[in-house]
């Protein structure tokens, strides 16, 4: 069996890769700039907005507040007249991209521990094989980044394209995960 700090190379090279993989994939790529729309008479609907001063957060449009309060004819009315929304709120001003990127790392680096976990758990030993190494890396890496986003699409209604979309990125970041052990595994 391996121990996990000798998985120390390949966890932390991965995770570089896998960065600079999903770096590529959102600045040079395009497919995903469909992945939100533009709401309908935009500048109206933000100054319609502004005045509520909604602090940054998670919202749904209309609240029920209970599952009683779901089953009334008022919460249905609400729900029928519409907009029906799931919207966060952020706070005002220009988007800061450097906490995002150090959290996204940061994920990277947890998702190639528990992979290398797993892989190191699987009795592959020193001088595992490449495959076995990829086979256990890439399924693990590959539920650490893809599997929860499903939740999204299945409870909030996000667009099942670009839950698609975020998959196959999510199988991308896996094969790199995966090759990258598999040829850093220890002798």
């Amino acid at each position: 069996m391996v121990s996990l700090t000798a998985l120390w190379l390949p966890i932390l090279v991965s995770t570089v890769l896998v960065f600079i993989a999903s770096s590529i994939i959102h600045m040079v790529l395009t497919y995903h700039q469909t992945d939100y729309a533009q709401v309908p008479s935009e500048d109206e609907v933000m100054a319609a907005l502004r005045p509520f001063q909604i602090p940054p957060g998670d919202y749904v449009i209309p609240h029920a507040g209970s599952t009683e309060a779901m089953k009334s004819p008022e919460f249905a009315e609400r729900v029928t007249k519409g907009p029906v929304a799931f919207m966060t709120v952020l706070p005002s001003g220009m988007f800061t991209i450097g906490k995002s990127l150090v959290q996204w790392f940061i994920y990277c680096l947890v998702v190639g521990v528990f992979a290398g976990y797993v892989a190191s758990r699987a009795g592959l030993g020193d001088g595992g094989e490449y495959l076995s190494v990829f086979r256990f890396v890439g399924t693990v890496a590959f539920v650490g980044y893809g599997l929860g986003l499903v939740q999204s699409s299945i409870w909030y209604h996000r667009s099942w394209r670009t839950t698609g979309k975020a998959l196959f990125d999510a199988l991308i970041y896996a094969l790199v995960t995966a090759g990258t052990f598999g040829w850093l595994w220890p002798l």
